[in-house]
């Protein structure tokens, strides 16, 4: 495959260099110096959580948080996904448009702490709820189960606060051990995904949704005794 390189750039990202076309490379470049606007947003959340666990934990003896696992959507794929949505390739665009470029991704042991952390997550007043979807309640059709809160939270520059979007999912251990393996084996069969294997998937995500319910069950056992 020729490559015009007047028209097109190879960019580093990560482990690996792509060649992009110039416009995005161009906003890849753009996105950088605000991206510390994403991670101060990542931060606070996390810091907030944190408080969470620890009050609950002496207050009920539990600690509902089992691990926190944050991230930055990289520049490229912040990019590609603008692309894909149909909007302009800018970062006022991304700003708006994606809800998504920061992450926080929540682990819970049992079924009832999503929603004990999402009811002391909507308790600050200045976290903005924008957008939620219950997949646990209504799990996607390929048996996909968690939590997602779309939240603006305020970052504090030195010359103005930013409300910055970020997406917060909420999920069980075995939720999160279906949603990874799903990922993993989806996105090595891409094309080759059989309706078998779909089925096969969808149904290994009820399996692990039973268990779930059973372990909440015992959980709620052991803690009445």
């Amino acid at each position: 495959m020729q490559i015009d390189y007047l028209k097109d750039r190879c960019v580093f990202e990560g482990n690996k260099v792509d060649v992009v076309p110039a416009e995005m490379a161009e906003f890849m470049s753009a996105f950088l110096p605000v991206e510390n606007i994403y991670t101060s947003a990542i931060n606070d959340i996390f810091r907030r959580i944190e408080s969470i666990n620890d009050e609950l934990k002496a207050t009920k003896g539990h600690n509902p948080i089992y691990k926190l696992v944050t991230r930055v959507k990289t520049p490229k794929s912040i990019a590609e996904k603008l692309i894909r949505k149909g909007c302009n390739l800018n970062i006022q665009s991304a700003m708006e448009n994606i809800n998504d470029i920061a992450g926080v991704r929540i682990i819970c042991l049992y079924i009832d702490d999503i929603y004990v952390i999402a009811r002391f997550l909507k308790k600050w007043d200045d976290i903005e709820l924008i957008d939620k979807s219950d997949y646990v309640q209504n799990p996607k059709p390929n048996g996909y189960r968690s939590l997602h809160l779309d939240v603006e939270v305020p970052v504090f520059l030195p010359n103005r606060i930013e409300r910055v979007k970020t997406e917060i999912q909420i999920r069980t251990l075995a939720m999160d051990y279906w949603a990874s393996l799903e990922h993993d084996l989806t996105y090595k069969l891409t094309d080759q995904k059989t309706d078998e294997m779909v089925h096969e998937l969808k149904d290994c995500a009820d399996v692990i949704a039973k268990t779930d319910i059973r372990m909440q069950k015992l959980k709620n056992i052991i803690y009445a005794g």
